[in-house]
C-alpha cells in the first residue's frame, strides 16, 4: 500500500509513543516531509496532507488522525491506532501487539490508570521506558521538520516499515497455521496443550506464531504449546504465559530431552510424535 501525501502535520512540542509511531506508519507508506505545528483549517481539509494527533478532527477520508476530542467514556485509543485502524490494521495489532494497549491507556487515560488497568504499581510505568524510547521522543519533539534524508526521518521510516511488514507477517503465518489441540489431564479437569506440527519449510519463528494462534482461541485451558525446534529435528516445549503447574526442569534427565532451562519455562526435545511430546508436558506438571 502507498499513501498519496504531500505533507505530515504532527503536534509540536512533548512527543509520545502513539503520535511518533503514527507518523512513521505514515512516512513508510508515503514519502512525505513532517511538519511539526499547528495545522491550518486548509490542511485539515486537503486528503493529501495528513493530520496527526492534533486539529481536534478524526476523518480518515481527509486523513485527519486526532482523538483528544473524544469522549471521556471513549474507549481507550491513541493516534497510531487511529491511523492504524484505517489502513484496515487495526483489530491484527491488537491481537499481534501487546505494547499497544497500554499505550493507548497511557495516551487516553495518563499513568494511574494505565498502572491500574495492567494490575501494577504506579512507580512500574517509567520503569518500562529505555534509552531507546527517551532519545527517539527527545529527538522528535526537538524538531520543527523532518525531510527524507535525515538521520531521524529514516529511523522513522524503518520503524514504520518494520511495524507494517512485522503486521503482514504474522498474519500470514496465522492464516497458514494448522495447529492441533490436545489435553492433558489433571485433578480438576484438562489443561490444553497446542501442537504445532514441523511444515517444510519451517516458518520464522514457529513459537511467536503458535502463541499468536493461541490468542485467536476464547480458552483459558491453554497450559502449554508445542512447537518445531528451528536448530534441530525435534520440539521445543513451553508452557503459555508462564501457566503455575509447569515446570520443565522435571524432564532434564530424560534421555530425549537435550536442553531443559533450569527456571523450567521451556526444555528442547528430539521426540516427534506427539504421544511423546505430551507424555513430557505430564511430566513438567507440578503436584497441585
Amino acid at each position: 500500500m502507498k499513501l498519496e501525501l504531500k505533507k505530515i502535520v504532527t503536534h509540536p512540542g512533548g512527543a509520545h509513543k502513539d503520535d511518533l509511531l503514527g507518523v512513521a506508519v505514515l512516512i513508510a507508506l508515503s514519502g512525505a516531509e513532517v511538519i511539526r505545528r499547528d495545522p491550518t483549517e486548509e490542511e485539515l481539509r486537503d486528503p493529501a496532507i495528513a493530520v496527526v494527533d492534533i486539529g481536534g478532527v478524526h476523518d480518515p477520508e481527509t486523513h485527519c488522525f486526532d482523538h483528544h476530542h473524544f469522549p471521556r467514556e471513549h474507549p481507550p485509543t491513541c493516534a497510531l491506532s487511529l491511523v492504524l485502524d484505517h489502513l484496515g490494521l487495526y483489530e491484527d495489532a491488537k491481537q499481534f501487539c501487546e505494547w499497544l494497549e497500554p499505550a493507548e491507556w497511557f495516551d487516553s487515560r495518563g499513568p494511574k490508570k494505565t498502572a491500574e488497568h495492567l494490575g501494577v504499581a504506579r512507580s512500574a510505568i517509567p520503569k518500562l521506558l529505555s534509552p531507546l524510547d527517551i532519545t527517539a521522543l527527545r529527538r522528535f519533539a526537538s524538531k520543527s521538520e523532518l525531510k527524507p534524508g535525515d538521520t531521524l526521518y529514516e529511523f522513522m521510516r524503518f520503524a514504520g516499515q518494520d511495524l507494517l511488514d512485522y503486521l503482514r507477517v504474522a498474519r500470514e503465518r496465522l492464516d497458514a497455521i494448522a495447529a492441533q489441540v490436545s489435553h492433558v489431564d489433571v485433578d480438576g479437569g484438562a489443561l490444553e496443550v497446542i501442537f504445532l506440527p514441523r511444515t517444510d519449510p519451517i516458518m520464522d519463528e514457529p513459537s511467536n506464531a503458535v502463541k499468536a494462534y493461541v490468542r485467536t482461541l476464547s480458552s483459558d485451558r491453554v497450559a502449554a504449546i508445542i512447537y518445531p525446534d528451528r536448530r534441530g529435528d525435534g520440539y521445543g516445549i513451553a508452557r503459555y504465559e508462564d501457566h503455575p503447574r509447569l515446570d520443565f526442569s522435571r524432564t532434564n534427565d530424560e534421555p530425549d530431552v537435550h536442553f531443559a532451562h533450569k527456571s523450567g519455562f521451556m526444555c528442547k526435545t528430539s521426540a516427534t510424535e506427539l504421544p511423546r511430546l505430551l507424555a513430557l508436558v505430564e511430566q513438567a506438571l507440578s503436584p497441585a
